[in-house]
């Protein structure tokens, strides 16, 4: 078999077509990877990965294949050395293998060049070396189950035949149908079992750098059953009845062990990629899991006139989608251009902005032109009758591009396991809106509400009827799951706290958002622009302080900050401008935290500012002020002055303020060991596991007002910003009652890795140039080194 292999190599070497086939592959790829405009140009595409070469090269290699192997056997029918080879002492199954695996290694030293590709992108990377080599070593291993596929069909066809070109001609055939046509025959049928069949389907997930062993099975057995095959065409023995049965039970065993593989669930997947982007979480295959029928997913993130950042978005939500439709098939999608046709454009455009899905405008760069096109973000998600909205897009204000698409990448799991549980979970939380203490009308809290409605049944509570009957009240708020106090601006009684207090203990959760200032950014617009800020006695002191918290009567005053709107000048003549106000800090989320992580800003409004206590109960802060802080006593003088005076750095001292803190774990009752109000029935001193959110400033959950209704939480009017607060809150609240740990998959990190235009731009010949003529010289000098030898060899 060696001698064989040995053979196959050194012929093919010895002849100039050996060459021209392999320059004609590095040729190839390095014009369409490096030179010509499209979506395989690696240095235009911007991104630091090798996924262009990988969809790019099983399309060459079914030209570059059947050109390496169509004289296997062709050419030793035709010069009638098969027979003289046959009668040699070596089985046939040696023969084959000999002539594949001699093929199979010229395939090889014809990939070889490529590595320099990733050596280039590893050096453009941005930083240096930012690339996925998991996921490249990944993709090569897919690519070379592929090469063994196409080899095998090659030496196959050539055995058929005693014509080269016959050879040729009917590989590529069965290449191509293997490789495509099958999935196209699937399309037409609307038959998964035909797809199966197909190259594509199973090299598709491994060229994103995932090995799955029914993936790895099935180019096994292509492979298997073409040199079968072909040891079988190359037989001078005629057929016998022993013979049509095994010919037959080869691949009929072939497909049941696929089949055995695919249904068991033995089987194992790999993925390679660094950040494991391809292996979807525990929570997210669960609600998938439960989808019993047909959940139909159109996607309008499709266009041509897209920048290289949103076409990976695109890939990527094309690619995790495959990954849902993979673990169930009744998760279907279809990718739509809604201004594709421009008869339907504005009618489209219209349509989709009534149903809540606004457009976005992008800026293009491409050959040193600006230019400016629209897509839609989004997708809708439809289920026995039911569709629900999922933004593709995860904005955070001040990111460029590249970064708005990694935070975008990052989202995309949990947005679409957050849509699809909508749809198939029904709603058995309940969430009380807690009332009877002056807290925020429904009207500024409409928009958040109308948000959480969408996932939990909602319902007021007042806790008026506690001193009537406590016990009573306390029995119908234990029926809730959540509550949400929205800035309670009068003093709690000891009997309301003491029933809050006890449902905490049989594990109730429980949303604060209390400010402990009396302060109103509405007070300042009078003709002084001055307001008196004091402290603001909730009576909730030793209720926080028991279970590890306390919140301070001081105002956080933070350089990084929100502007406040005021109309400048007099009459007709007065303008709105945007101003500085350092009472609205503007917070950055650095904890990585389910609740928070990738969060867009979040707008306060007078915070104030949290302590921790060291008690049993787990505290984690959620969210803290900039680093430039100064604290503001109370009662103090608020002034609109403020705006015009610039402010001395250096009394920003203070560090960072925590704003906002989770508590988890078993608290002890605020009454342990005190007299009660009231008598209790089932009095609990310490509670169940729960979970409970403080934040420090009650404007954070309050929606503007305009003529035209609530807006948008977190939305400025004046600026056209949205801030996070919307998606913090719902966060907060997902969390508190999620017992799936959908929302943890929040926190998985997504990396996309990027090259640095600089670099690129500064040397783009020199990077076209090498890769496209390097590969080439190195296989010149690898021809002459080849030749040299030979020569010196036969010499002697």
């Amino acid at each position: 078999m060696f001698a064989i292999l040995k053979k196959e190599i050194n012929s093919f070497f010895a002849s100039p077509i050996g060459y021209l086939v392999i320059a004609i592959f590095l040729l190839l790829n390095g014009l369409f990877l490096w030179l010509f405009k499209g979506e395989f140009n690696i240095l235009d595409n911007g991104f630091a990965d090798l996924s262009s070469f990988f969809l790019l090269a099983p399309w060459i290699l079914i030209f570059l294949i059947p050109a390496v192997t169509m004289r296997s056997f062709s050419d030793e029918k035709k010069q009638g050395t098969l027979e003289l080879l046959l009668t040699k002492p070596i089985s046939n199954i040696n023969i084959v293998l000999g002539k594949y695996f001699g093929a199979f290694v010229l395939i090889l030293i014809a990939l070889l060049p490529t590595l320099l590709y990733v050596y280039t992108v590893y050096l453009l990377g941005n930083p240096l070396g930012n690339l996925d080599v998991g996921s490249t070593l990944g993709s090569y291993f897919g690519l070379l189950f592929l090469v063994a596929a196409y080899t095998a069909i090659g030496i196959f066809t050539s055995s058929i035949t005693d014509n080269q070109i016959v050879a040729f001609i009917s590989s590529v055939f069965l290449c191509f149908v293997f490789y495509i046509g099958f999935q196209g025959l699937a399309d037409f049928m609307s038959s998964n079992f035909v797809e199966q069949l197909g190259m594509s389907t199973h090299y598709k997930s491994m060229s994103r750098g995932v090995l799955d062993t029914r993936d790895i099975i099935y180019f096994l057995s292509v492979t298997a059953l073409f040199i079968f095959f072909t040891v079988r065409k190359i037989q001078t023995k005629s057929f016998i009845k022993k013979n049509y049965v095994l010919f037959l039970l080869f691949p009929l065993g072939l497909f049941i062990f696929n089949a055995l593989t695919a249904k068991s669930g033995l089987y194992q997947r790999l993925d390679l990629t660094q950040d494991k982007r391809y292996t979807i979480s525990d929570a997210a295959i669960q609600i998938i899991d439960k989808v019993a029928s047909p959940i139909l997913i159109d996607v309008f993130l499709e266009g041509e006139d897209f920048p290289t950042e949103f076409r990976r978005l695109q890939s990527e939500t094309k690619q995790l989608l495959e990954e849902f439709e993979a673990k169930n098939k009744n998760i279907k999608f279809n990718f739509i251009n809604p201004i594709e046709d421009e008869t339907t454009r504005d009618r489209n455009m219209q349509q989709l902005s009534d149903r809540g899905l606004t457009p976005m405008q992008l800026t293009v760069q491409e050959s040193g032109k600006s230019s400016q096109a629209v897509i839609f973000p989004w997708a809708l998600a439809s289920h026995d009758g039911v569709t629900v909205k999922i933004p593709l897009v995860k904005n955070k204000i001040g990111a460029t591009q590249q970064e708005l698409v990694t935070n975008s990448v990052q989202h995309l799991e949990y947005a679409f396991a957050d849509g699809f549980s909508k749809l198939i979970n029904p709603k058995k939380r309940k969430v009380a809106i807690l009332r009877g203490n002056n807290q925020l009308e429904d009207k500024y809290i409409f928009d958040f509400v109308k948000t959480i409605g969408d996932y939990y049944f909602i319902a007021p509570f007042t806790l008026d009827s506690v001193a009537n009957n406590a016990q009573k009240t306390l029995k119908a708020l234990n029926e809730f799951d959540l509550l949400i106090s929205a800035k309670p601006t009068e003093a709690f009684s000891e009997k309301e706290k003491l029933v809050l207090d006890q449902f905490t203990m049989k594990g109730g959760k429980s949303l604060w958002l209390v400010d402990a200032v009396a302060a109103e950014k509405d007070s300042l617009y009078n003709p002084t622009g001055k307001s008196i800020t004091i402290p603001r006695d909730l009576n909730l002191t030793d209720l926080f302080f028991k279970y590890g918290v306390r919140i301070n009567p001081y105002l956080v005053n933070d350089l990084y900050s929100a502007p406040i709107t005021l109309a400048i000048g007099e009459g007709s003549q007065s303008q709105f401008q945007q101003l500085p106000w350092y009472y609205s800090p503007l917070v950055n989320a650095e904890s990585k935290h389910a609740i928070t992580n990738n969060l867009n800003l979040v707008k306060f409004d007078f915070a104030n500012q949290i302590d921790t206590l060291k008690n049993k109960v787990s505290k984690t802060i959620l969210l803290k002020s900039s680093v430039l802080t100064k604290l503001d006593g109370t009662p103090r003088e608020v002034s609109l002055e403020m705006t015009q005076k610039e402010p001395n750095p250096q009394e920003y001292n203070k560090g960072q303020q925590n704003l906002a803190v989770l508590l988890e774990g078993q608290f002890t009752s605020a009454y342990h060991n005190r007299i009660k109000p009231f008598a209790l029935e089932n009095e609990l001193n310490s509670s169940v596991p729960t979970k409970m959110i403080v934040i420090a400033d009650g404007d954070v959950i309050k929606n503007d007002i305009t003529r035209n209704g609530p807006q948008e939480l977190g939305f400025d009017k004046w600026s056209g910003q949205t801030y996070g607060n919307k998606e913090f809150l719902l966060n907060a609240v997902n969390y508190l009652l999620d017992d799936d740990g959908l929302i943890n998959i929040r926190t998985k990190e997504i990396a996309v890795a990027f090259l640095d235009p600089k670099k690129v731009a500064a040397n783009k010949t020199m990077w076209q140039l090498t890769n496209i003529l390097l590969p080439l010289v190195l296989l010149g000098v690898f021809g002459f080194v080849f030749n040299f030898l030979r020569r010196k060899k036969y010499a002697k």
